[in-house]
């Protein structure tokens, strides 16, 4: 058997042979048009390749660089800076800028500007962005980034508005099934259909898992057919995608605090559970849980937020995994609750007439006249405590600045 691992074996050099985001690669697909068009002008636009892990992201940059016929670089942003980029960049005298090649139809070796792929983009920070921007703006460099991270919140504006973001999808259970049906012939291997099922179930539709695993099941197997016991052993436990700082963090919160809103207990404690079992911070749950109290249950049950505020409290002195049926009984117990975002709105539209009005002076009969210049200037004039019997007399006081006299934000 080769030394060179399967995953490498089995890559791709052709869009023929790659499986999935057919959005991007089938006969209609952005990539095989501009790949196309690249044909008579020699032009391809600088991208960012946004997917979740083992779609494809890598594969598909190097068979770009393949149909192109230009230089290929490839760095991971965590180990690479941009001085590694800038000695990979021709000098000005050996290259072309991509916008001085249009209408070109030959390309020439070496005069084009290269292919810079850099993996997991999201991980360089503002200012190593910044410094890729002139290459990417002259034409230095084709740049093709990579992430599994949502680039509105990890790739600066200006990378990003010289780039067009290209949305990878997770792989099929067909698509799988085709790579896996790949690696058993280079193999020579068969696998039963319990093992097939649950390879490609527990891969989650990431390629990479689908083929190291096969590769180790293969290496532990004592006979020519792979068995489920083989991939269970390879597989150790089913790993659960969910990372604790990415988009599937913000995704899976805000799922729970949607099922909470549409008063769903079962899908609530789900989204509990997945990021528990995740190993997910229990406080950074029971902090959004008192936000939801407040924010979608409100006045309507004020026990809401005593429950949020008490699982909070028993999260910080108990711990994982003591404090999960605590946090279980919270989930539930809101999501149970009869729902208004009232409160939500009235401060909303407080804070806007903050924002618009800005410091509006406190009407002088509500100020405390602390001192005697201050009463004798008029703080505090005509106030009276509204419990009293004086104050019990009074009609329409306004507590509000003149400005806003009369304004209402909660019923």
């Amino acid at each position: 058997m080769s030394e060179r691992p399967l995953s490498e074996i089995l890559r791709p050099n052709s869009l023929a042979g790659f499986a999935g985001q057919k959005h991007l690669i089938g006969e209609n697909g952005l990539i095989t048009k501009l790949l196309a068009k690249s044909k008579e002008t020699n032009f391809f636009p600088s991208i960012v390749l946004w997917g979740p892990p083992g779609c494809g992201k890598t594969t598909l940059a190097r068979i770009i660089a393949n149909e192109l016929k230009r230089n290929f670089y490839e760095f991971s942003a965590v180990n690479a800076s941009v001085k590694d980029i800038e000695k990979v960049i021709p000098k000005k005298e050996k290259f072309k800028p991509q916008k001085e090649l249009l209408n070109v139809e030959q390309s020439v070796e070496g005069k084009l500007s290269p292919i810079v792929f850099i993996d997991e983009i999201h991980r360089f920070n503002k200012a190593q962005q910044d410094a890729l921007l002139p290459l990417v703006e002259q034409g230095s460099i084709i740049f093709i980034g990579a992430t599994t991270e949502n680039p509105s919140f990890e790739v600066i504006s200006p990378l990003l508005s010289r780039s067009r973001v290209l949305v990878l999808n997770q792989l099929e259970s067909e698509e799988l099934d085709k790579i896996l049906n790949h690696g058993l012939g280079v193999l020579q291997k068969e696998i039963d259909g319990k093992a097939r099922e649950y390879l490609v179930e527990a891969a989650n539709g990431d390629a990479r898992i689908c083929i190291n695993v096969l590769e180790i099941a293969t290496n532990i197997a004592t006979d020519k057919t792979i068995t489920l016991e083989n991939i269970k052993d390879a597989f150790q436990n089913k790993s659960l995608m969910f990372d604790l700082r990415g988009e599937e963090y913000y995704n899976t919160i805000s799922a729970l605090h949607k099922s909470i809103r549409g008063s769903d207990p079962n899908a609530a404690l789900y989204w509990l559970a997945r990021m528990l079992e995740a190993g997910q911070d229990p406080l950074y749950i029971a902090r959004r849980l008192i936000r939801t109290a407040s924010e979608d249950i409100g006045l309507v049950d004020p026990q809401a937020l005593v429950v949020a505020t008490s699982c909070f409290y028993a999260c910080n002195t108990l711990g994982m995994p003591e404090c999960n049926l605590a946090l279980a009984e919270a989930v539930a117990y809101l999501a149970k609750s009869p729902k208004s975002n009232k409160l939500y709105i009235a401060y909303g539209k407080a804070a806007e007439d903050v924002k618009k009005h800005g410091n509006l002076p406190v009407p002088m009969h509500i100020r405390n006249p602390v001192t005697d210049l201050m009463k004798d200037i008029g703080y505090g004039k005509n106030y009276n405590y509204y419990h009293s019997p004086e104050g019990e007399k009074l009609k329409d006081v306004n507590y509000l600045p003149e400005e806003l006299a009369g304004a209402k934000y909660l019923d």
